[in-house]
């Protein structure tokens, strides 16, 4: 199988507004352009697109093409378990939503330490070995977003899963926030191959400061940004598979045409990535990956990615206030402003980075709507 998955959480939108909103033509264009090329593994979610990216993939894939055709992942909604009744409910739901038999992958979806309580007293791991021996399910596993420490103890308490899904990027790689390089080698430790998520960050290492864009183009002029994140975690000896979240054409065919016939980094590549680290880091504010875990459940409906991510573009391009401050008052009047927060703490609870979302939200709120 080809190291690229195709992830189904940032597809094309009819309305940018609307996350539910899936352009399923151009979902179309992308899917058969990526079966075309070779590749197999798509990525979803319950609550992707606001529960609509499980559907749009029945329609875009499982009803166009034969089941051997693809493989396919989602994940348990652990905070949404109550009982444990509710365990076979939402997963026949998936079944019934992706149209499908059986998952390829299934994994209990974003565990921390919360989570983990919550699956052990509704023994969610029963219930996947359950499903495993049904033939529901082909490989078992968990996504994480916590510390080192406590995956260390669900590997050594559950040596029945197959994988583990992580964040790794080159920018995470030493974050003491993610510990990325720790789990990573956690996991070779115990013996379970990675699937890379977030391996450009949100986007965030797509559009790179102009000092890391010239060190990677001195270097392979044809080369994107991306495309140096995604070999980057592809290159490691036990990732099985990386993620994109791709949400056009134009990333989609590049990302393809470099994965096609992957080549690891070389040295000097890794070299460069080492400097464009270093870089980065002294540049992003607020290191969010868009996930928007934090905005689903905010009282306030603050679009709390969109402001993060105009208020970091702002720190990197100052000569571009006006039209960030243009586009912060248009986002205002469709949602809560950033200084409308009334720090109930629900979005730091939820956010896999671990940012301090409200007092970052106090510096969005400073930058745009302060004269």
């Amino acid at each position: 199988m080809k190291k690229l998955g195709f992830g189904l959480m940032r597809l094309p939108l009819v309305n940018p507004d609307d996350q539910t909103s899936i352009d399923i033509e151009k979902f179309k264009e992308m899917a058969d352009r990526f079966i075309e090329r070779g590749f197999t593994y798509f990525d979803t979610a319950y609550p992707y697109h606001g529960g609509k990216s499980e559907e749009a993939f029945r329609e875009v894939v499982v009803k166009r093409y034969p089941r051997e055709a693809f493989t396919i992942t989602s994940k348990m909604p652990v905070w949404a378990i109550n009982e444990v009744a509710d365990l076979d409910r939402v997963f026949n739901e998936q079944l019934e939503r992706c149209g499908i038999e059986y998952f390829d992958y299934y994994w209990l979806h974003a565990l921390n330490h919360e989570r983990v309580e919550v699956i052990d007293r509704m023994d969610g791991w029963g219930f996947l070995a359950r499903k495993k021996a049904e033939g529901r399910i082909r490989n078992i596993g968990f996504s994480f977003h916590d510390d080192s420490q406590l995956l260390a103890e669900i590997l050594e308490k559950h040596p029945e899963v197959d994988f583990v899904q992580l964040q790794i990027n080159y920018l995470d790689w030493e974050s003491p926030a993610i510990e990325s390089r720790t789990c990573y080698e956690l996991c070779v430790k115990h013996g379970k191959p990675v699937l890379v998520m977030e391996p450009v960050k949100g986007g965030s290492l797509a559009r790179v400061p102009q000092a890391v864009e010239k060190l990677f183009k001195d270097y392979a002029p044809d080369a994107s940004a991306a495309s140096w994140a995604i070999r980057y975690c592809a290159s490691l000896p036990n990732v099985y598979m990386v993620l994109s979240g791709m949400s056009d054409m134009e990333q989609l065919e590049d990302n393809t045409s470099y994965m096609q016939d992957f080549v690891p980094l070389n040295n000097e590549e890794q070299s460069i990535i080492a400097q464009a680290t270093q870089v980065i880091r002294d540049s992003i504010a607020i290191p969010c990956t868009a996930c928007h875990y934090c905005s689903e459940g905010c009282p306030q409906q603050i679009a709390i990615p969109e402001y993060f991510n105009l208020y970091n573009n702002l720190q990197q391009f100052p000569d571009q206030r006006g039209n960030c401050k243009l586009y912060y008052g248009l986002l205002a009047k469709n949602h809560g402003k950033a200084s409308e927060c009334v720090e109930c703490g629900q979005c730091e609870a939820q956010c896999p980075q671990h940012i301090d979302i409200i007092d970052s939200l106090k510096l969005v709120a400073q930058s745009f709507e302060e004269d």
